[in-house]
């Protein structure tokens, strides 16, 4: 049981520590000190029920309309390439307009909506907790879900790090050209993801 508690914790966040589409918008979220405890909900809520779901067996989605795969690929490469857009057009503004405290906080709604789309059409979060987490899961029963619920504590811990502890980022990102970088970043990053999804 503790070695399938184990194993669950550094999967899961093994699996998420590369830093993606999601990871860079919790990251601005929290540099930006806007709605982080909404987002990091979003994301670990998002991953503890693609967890749960992939140690259910519901991995076997793709086997059975073999056209979902590729219609969330390409689904996913075109809303990151509209959000990298976003971001890219964002930096072209100058650091002034990207200053925290400059504009008032996005609405939450808004901000949720993007964290939820950034999650669910990412491709590659159905390979890792449906499929991955799903298949690596079985070699534990019957301990299964509590390497579920690890990998749930697992991505919680680090969505919940990653976007408070991105404050004490905040002397660095006091400069407006800080800030500039920083949308040129994931404005890139969004970008390379598409480009993977697309050509891979």
């Amino acid at each position: 049981m503790l070695e399938a508690a184990v194993q669950g914790y550094v999967v899961a966040v093994s699996l998420i520590l590369a830093i993606g589409a999601q990871n860079a918008f919790v990251l601005r979220q929290g540099l930006r000190r806007e709605h982080v405890g909404w987002v990091v909900a979003a994301c670990a809520l998002s991953d503890a029920v693609l967890i749960t779901a992939g140690v259910a067996g519901f991995g076997i989605v793709s086997a059975a309309w073999p056209w979902v795969p590729d219609a969330m690929r390409w689904a996913g490469v075109a809303f990151l390439l509209v959000y990298g857009a976003l971001r890219f057009r964002a930096a072209l503004r100058g650091g002034e307009a990207l200053r925290p405290a400059a504009d008032g906080a996005a609405p939450l709604g808004r901000v949720l909506a993007t964290c939820l789309v950034l999650t669910w059409a990412n491709p590659h979060v159905y390979l890792d907790t449906l499929v991955l987490m799903g298949s690596i899961s079985t070699q534990y029963a019957p301990h299964e879900w509590v390497f579920a619920a690890a990998a749930a504590l697992g991505s919680l811990s680090f969505f919940a790090a990653l976007g408070f502890g991105a404050r004490l980022l905040a002397p660095i990102f006091a400069k407006a050209a800080a800030w500039v970088w920083l949308e040129v970043g994931v404005g890139a990053t969004m970008w390379a993801i598409a480009a993977g999804l697309a050509f891979e």
